[in-house]
């Protein structure tokens, strides 16, 4: 998956989510938040407000840290054409 970021963000604690919480950004596109949604056992995303988060104050997730699961939500959610 060509031009795809990962990241977290260490500064803020997770207060409304027990899971980690992790965002993507492919290229110049939006940002996304990813979390673990238990009910569904799935990875949700919602885009994030360009005015809600700076990208400054993310730093680059791990490529294996990132969730096996959460990968195969990427393929989903970022199709190339």
């Amino acid at each position: 998956m060509n031009g795809l970021r990962v990241y977290i963000d260490q500064n803020k604690p997770n207060a409304w989510c027990t899971g980690p919480i992790f965002y993507s950004r492919r290229g110049g596109g939006p940002l996304y938040r990813w979390r673990f949604e238990e009910l569904r056992g799935c990875w949700l995303s919602a885009r994030v407000p360009a005015f809600e988060l700076s990208v400054t104050e993310l730093v680059s997730a791990p490529w294996k840290e990132v969730p096996p699961a959460l990968k195969s939500s990427f393929d989903e959610h970022y199709v190339d054409y």
